[in-house]
């Protein structure tokens, strides 16, 4: 039998994995220009910005199953090339209407991808300890991404136009294209059985319905009518698609995975900890450019540490395992972050950077830490042959986590600001807001309206801060608690064959 060059394939779904994350935050400075160069509406904004994460979402659950039937190496290839494709197009669409198209074919791709590089990974992994710490790789590297899309966003968008940013996503999935067709060895569910068509469609609905509601209730409030219809029509699909799984002799998602507290403690908090780590990662770019002042790059490089951190935390992770039980690290990492949230709760309108630092290292490697344990124990709760849908279910649960971080802890954030400025409306309603209006103002007025948005939107930086910390902290008793008797190594099936 051929030997399988382990490093090889993981570098090869790192860096995959790698740059999804990296096209999740990288869009964000690019939208101005894009929007302005190619006169989109608002509506057609909203939609530039969402599609893609609705269509990740909206198939991942599909995807995972289907690279169990016919290969997690083919889709990862089928997806590569794609997604290459689709940058193309992305980078040069001529109006709206092409590059909302084009971005939810990118969504499309990534979902093919995203459950593809974790499940091979758990089938090349087979050694418990080589596993744990590969999955710890693969979960920095996620965190890595986040942190790193301004960063290249930024760099890109000093020098050439908007569609750079997509552009760069070819020569990479070039590399996975050609790098997967000689290294990667393929695997798949022996006895697969049928995908299920109205599983498939019940998945889909649910999830973009309640992933839409949840954004849209951010900005909208929880009464408006398509907040509502979106919100009940997710929930009874996401109901409906639970109970047929339960009837099905191949279902897409096994249900009853969710009645073992491993699988279930550890999907509940890699939402929270993502909650939390999107949440943070807008806000601090809103803080760092129009509390402070800086510029996007500078703003993207002050964040970068923190995501780095989280791929330390990642390798850390395997590290303490045999002393703390994967209860306590999961609670170490938890608390650790707990406290830099606590920390971001007392920044004012001017800043000590090298104070901020080593908290923002410390928050870093407690997500790592979380993220690693949480991810390496989903998969392990899944028979090897299931994979793929084990790590969809994982990767859904950081698309649901990352809409309701920023939902919930942006609308704290908005309320308290809010609250917190004076002014006419305009003023109020944001930050940025704010700031257009001082600029029509003369100079003393302006620098007064200046200064108290800023006091406002630190005000509400405060309330996010704190209530965060709480939250993690409160997370952390329950996942010590919800993972206590889970194996510090679990050999291949433990898990998958208790109840």
């Amino acid at each position: 039998m051929k030997k399988i060059p382990k490093g090889a394939v993981l570098a090869l779904c790192c860096v995959a994995t790698l740059l999804l994350t990296v096209d999740l935050t990288v869009l964000h400075l690019a939208m101005p220009r894009l929007v302005a160069d190619l006169g989109a509406s608002s509506t057609q904004y909203l939609w530039i910005g969402d599609i893609y994460g609705f269509a990740v979402a909206g198939l991942l659950i599909t995807m995972g199953n289907v690279g169990d039937r016919i290969g997690r190496k083919k889709l990862l290839l089928i997806g590569s090339a794609a997604f290459g494709v689709a940058s193309l197009a992305t980078a040069y669409a001529p109006s709206p209407e092409l590059l909302i198209a084009a971005r939810a074919l990118l969504g499309v791709a990534g979902a093919t991808i995203m459950p593809s590089t974790l499940s091979i990974i758990r089938n090349v992994f087979t050694d418990p300890g080589e596993r744990t710490a590969a999955v710890g790789l693969w979960s920095g590297m996620n965190a890595a991404g986040f942190a790193l899309g301004p960063v290249v966003g930024g760099l890109l968008l000093d020098r050439f136009w908007w569609g750079s940013v997509f552009l760069i996503n070819v020569p990479v999935m070039a590399v996975v294209l050609v790098g997967g067709l000689i290294v990667l060895p393929e695997s798949r569910n022996p006895d697969p059985g049928r995908i299920d068509p109205a599983s498939v469609a019940l998945s889909f609905t649910g999830l973009v319905a309640l992933v839409y509601a949840i954004k849209e209730a951010a900005d909208k409030g929880l009464g408006h009518a398509d907040v509502l219809v979106a919100g009940v029509l997710g929930v009874v699909a996401l109901a409906v698609f639970t109970l047929r799984q339960t009837r099905l002799a191949d279902p897409l998602i096994d249900v009853r995975l969710f009645r073992r507290r491993a699988f279930s403690a550890s999907i509940g908090t890699n939402v929270l900890g993502i909650f939390s780590m999107m949440a943070m990662s807008l806000i601090f770019a809103w803080y760092f450019q129009l509390v402070l002042g800086w510029s996007p790059l500078q703003a993207g490089l002050a964040g970068l540490p923190g995501g780095l951190a989280g791929g330390i935390g990642g390798v850390l992770a395997a590290k303490l395992i045999p002393a703390l039980g994967r209860n306590g690290v999961v609670a170490l990492g938890l608390l650790l972050t707990a406290g830099a949230f606590g920390y971001y709760g007392t920044l004012g309108t001017e800043l000590n950077y090298l104070a901020l630092l080593p908290v923002m290292l410390v928050g870093g490697i407690g997500i790592g830490l979380t993220f690693t344990v949480n991810n390496d124990n989903v998969l392990a709760a899944a028979p090897r042959e299931r994979a793929g849908a084990a790590a969809a279910v994982s990767e859904t649960s950081f698309e649901l986590g990352a809409a309701l971080g920023i939902a919930v802890l942006g609308t704290v954030l908005n309320t308290v600001y809010s609250a917190t400025m004076t002014g006419p409306a305009v003023a109020r309603e944001s930050i940025a807001g704010a700031l257009e209006y001082a600029a029509t103002l003369p100079a003393d007025q302006a620098a007064q309206v200046v200064q108290a948005a800023r006091l406002a939107f630190v005000e509400g930086v405060h309330a996010t801060g704190t209530v965060t910390a709480i939250l993690l902290a409160c997370v952390a008793v329950l996942a010590f608690l919800g993972l206590r008797g889970v194996p510090k190594v679990i050999p291949e099936e433990v898990l998958a064959a208790r109840q």
